[in-house]
């Protein structure tokens, strides 16, 4: 890593007065560098190796259902105190829209690209559509705390944009299949739709998003502690469990294949650009535009997986799952989150 942030200050040091492209990719090295140290990206990697070593290091299972709800609950009451002292602007209603647009289009120009590159049959296609147009709590999570590190500053209302932002692309899965369903065999299930707008992730993140909205800084004065400084330590832990889960999930996944594998590289990286151009049209601020990136370049593995479980059942969970959690969730915390700052860094100028 010091060799990284060497490099980063020889870029600096010879870019010329308008070597902007020079400063932006020093920026980029440094971020990553800074990234890749950061002890929530390292206790991932701990993980990783010991899933990797068949350690029987584990998380118990309702140990990480606890921290998953723990940290919905702070991102939600964080963003709604924000979101309370910021009051409604257009940027929060325009961040909104183009959450919604983005999270309910993605996954038909997904579908039609899968079933281009792969032979996946259309119920897995369609799935796996659906966890890219959908959105990660976790990314979001490490993408904000590595903005607040570098003193970027964003809309407490971003949080709002990742709840509106997590159900259209299941809703959009359900449209693909069932335009071309001619049995019962593809049709979705009555119950679906419970499972869907009730979601518990979901109703975690909204709901705490609502009281921080409600309740303000008073609220934040009573819940400084558990919403504060232990957040980054229960973020560590938490990322120790989805390593192990990654590690061991990828071991299982023999049906991924180059093609499949490329388009979760890719895939997340054309979202992002897509966002910011999106973002940059809508006027939204650096740090917005940074995170509305971020959001449009990440896979669920939570809200999506279990509402494709239960709608498309004969849907095979070894690849969008692998896909989504063993593939572009890594790559977005260790490579992702900083090249998506940069990126926005030369968009903005």
């Amino acid at each position: 890593m010091r060799n990284l942030t060497a490099l980063a200050r020889q870029i600096h040091a010879s870019a010329a007065p308008d070597g902007w492209s020079l400063d932006v990719l020093a920026d980029l090295i440094a971020g990553a560098g800074a990234n890749l140290i950061a002890p929530a990206v390292l206790f991932f990697a701990l993980g990783a190796f010991a899933g990797w070593l068949k350690s029987d290091l584990n998380v118990p299972d309702q140990v990480a259902k606890t921290l998953a709800l723990y940290l919905m609950l702070c991102i939600g009451f964080k963003g709604g105190v924000e979101a309370a002292a910021a009051g409604l602007s257009a940027q929060m209603l325009s961040a909104g829209g183009l959450g919604l647009a983005m999270s309910f289009a993605a996954p038909f120009l997904a579908f039609s690209v899968l079933r281009w590159i792969s032979k996946l049959d259309r119920a897995t296609a369609a799935a796996t559509a659906a966890h890219y147009g959908s959105v990660s709590v976790v990314t979001f999570a490490a993408a904000s705390e590595y903005l607040r590190a570098i003193g970027v500053e964003f809309g407490g209302y971003m949080i709002a944009v990742l709840a509106l932002m997590e159900t259209p692309a299941i809703l959009a899965a359900l449209v693909i299949v069932g335009g071309r369903a001619q049995s019962g065999d593809l049709g979705v299930k009555p119950h679906l739709w419970r499972e869907v707008l009730l979601n518990g992730a979901a109703l975690m993140l909204v709901g705490s998003f609502i009281i921080g909205v409600l309740t303000g800084e008073r609220g934040m004065t009573r819940l400084e502690v558990f919403v504060g400084p232990l957040f980054q330590g229960a973020l560590c832990l938490f990322l120790l469990e989805m390593g192990l889960v990654v590690s061991r999930r990828m071991a299982a996944a023999p049906r991924l294949n180059l093609g499949l594998v490329g388009f979760a590289l890719i895939w997340p990286v054309l979202g992002a650009l897509t966002a910011l151009a999106c973002a940059r049209f809508l006027g939204l601020s650096l740090g917005d535009a940074t995170l509305m990136a971020v959001l449009a370049a990440s896979a669920s593995y939570i809200a999506a997986p279990a509402a494709m479980r239960m709608a498309l059942p004969q849907a095979d969970a070894g690849i969008y799952v692998s896909l989504s959690l063993g593939v572009t969730f890594p790559f977005n915390l260790l490579v992702g989150i900083p090249l998506y700052y940069a990126l926005a860094r030369i968009v903005w100028g």
